[in-house]
């Protein structure tokens, strides 16, 4: 069992406060492996105040030290890329290969991505070239407080203290308690790059614990969270009264438009992989898949296919197999709301309750299809975090986009077309704040986040460090 109960603050592993140990559960097979322990509000106060003191020093540090202190960063992270992937396999149970080859790489991308955008990055200029008396200048907002989620774990962490220690901010982080390890790991390379005391620090703990207590804290200057929309709410509002900025990424609901223009076996069959992907544990995942109705018989079966062939296997072993669920509250709602599916009349066509065969402990669930969903269906509203994909057939392009639209969410959208001209009309109206057609990926610094309940920021490249930074205007320079 280990023991990872210390803080990293000022510059130094310290232990708690108040003893508050907390056991950190391995999905796959239900059992502890390792302790920390939950901060509280004293824990925050001595981490604020450290991020405070270090502030007025780093903020005025050259941009070019900081890049090379990133890049030092980049370098331990490059040489323990294995310990990350191991602690983020462990911890919330995605399988080795994707652990390395998607998680602990998002990680490493992120750093060497946002240290491009800082190279380029003008932090002063006039405003335009007819006005040379009026200058701008962009500053870090100062002291930042960091909610990270346990399902993407490196790739929201990185996503989050790169570009705020990168502009000069200095930074609390409170990562998921859930799935701890791999900011443990994270936090070590922080020390062995170099970084001033201060500059970063960690507290483990809970939302109601240090979640509300950096949310609320006077001189916490930006609190920036991703995980669900609740929690989001609720940082918000003990963010008001000191009027502090709140970044937010949320849920989603991502709608999938598969026309029948489209190669409909690669277009059915990577829609389905990819909502099992991370065994359906992304935000981002395209679990409503809206097909035409001319072709949508074809791709329920197409679908089916997909999720019959989508192996489950240990996190532990190499391979495209998915893995557990990060919890037993995850495998707890996921269970419900494919219960949910079943009892308002969706059809059930692969998968469904309970383990898949050769399991009888672990977080593990079925790959699961449901055909015949309306878009008022629990399991067409409700974010399910878990490998669920629903089919809703829909007549033409506008009742696409209506069903598309008609969520409390907008994070990404997907498209699918064999008319190029069709698939940017459609991605246009989509309110979602990523559109992907064709499969196609995203690219390095392209902006991510959402429209409506999915969030209210944008993070990574030049648009991630905005949201860390201040606008001033001088006239007269």
């Amino acid at each position: 069992m280990l023991n990872k109960t210390d803080f990293y603050i000022d510059g130094a592993w310290v232990p708690p406060v108040a003893a508050n140990p907390l056991e950190v559960i391995n999905p796959a097979d239900e059992t502890a492996f390792a302790t920390i322990s939950l901060g509280g509000q004293a824990d925050v106060d001595k981490a604020v105040a450290a991020a405070r003191r270090a502030f007025e020093s780093w903020s005025v540090t050259p941009v070019a030290e900081r890049i090379g202190l990133l890049e030092a960063l980049a370098e331990v992270y490059k040489r323990r890329a294995g310990d990350m992937a191991e602690a983020i396999s462990t911890e919330m149970g995605a399988p080795m290969t994707l652990a390395t080859k998607a998680q602990s790489a998002a990680g490493i991308g992120h750093i060497k991505a946002f240290i491009r955008a800082l190279k380029d990055f003008d932090f002063e200029h006039p405003l335009r070239e007819d006005t040379p008396q009026e200058y701008i200048i962009h500053e870090p907002i100062g002291v930042c407080g960091l909610i990270t989620p346990w399902n993407w774990p490196m790739n929201q962490v990185t996503l989050k203290v790169i570009p705020a220690v990168g502009v000069g901010c200095t930074v609390v982080l409170k990562p998921s308690e859930v799935a701890p390890m791999s900011s443990l790991v994270f936090a070590e390379m922080m020390h062995e790059a170099g970084f001033p005391a201060g500059v970063f620090n960690l507290v483990n703990g809970d939302g109601p614990g240090v979640g509300q207590a950096l949310s609320v804290h006077p001189d916490v200057d930006m609190m920036s969270f991703t995980g669900s929309t609740r929690a989001g709410i609720a940082v918000t509002k003990a963010a008001a009264d000191t009027v502090k900025r709140v970044a937010l990424e949320l849920g989603g609901k991502g709608p999938n438009i598969v026309f029948a223009d489209t190669d409909l076996d690669k277009a059915v069959t990577r829609g389905a992989l990819h909502c099992f992907n991370n065994t359906g544990q992304s935000c981002n995942a395209p679990t409503r898949m809206l097909v035409e109705s001319s072709v949508y018989d074809a791709a329920v079966e197409i679908a089916r296919q997909a999720a019959e062939n989508q192996k489950v296997g240990l996190p532990s072993e190499e391979g495209g197999h998915i893995g557990p669920l990060v919890s037993k509250v995850q495998f707890d709602k996921v269970q419900d709301l494919i219960g949910a599916g079943i009892k308002e009349g969706a059809r059930l066509v692969a998968g469904g309750q309970g383990r898949p065969e050769g399991f009888n402990r672990g977080y593990f669930v079925r790959p699961t299809v449901f055909a015949d969903v309306t878009n008022d269906m629990t399991v067409a509203r409700e974010e399910i975090f878990g490998p669920v994909l629903s089919m809703i057939r829909f007549d033409g392009e506008d009742e696409a986009v209506r069903i598309a639209n008609d969520t409390a969410y907008g994070l990404t959208a997907y498209v699918q077309s064999g008319d190029q001209d069709r698939a940017r009309k459609i991605a246009r109206q989509l309110r979602s704040g990523m559109v992907q057609m064709n499969g196609a990926g995203r690219a390095p610094g392209s902006p991510f986040g959402g429209y409506k309940q999915s969030g209210n920021g944008r993070e990574g490249g030049v648009h991630g460090l905005m949201e860390f930074l201040e606008v001033k205007a001088v006239s007269g320079w």
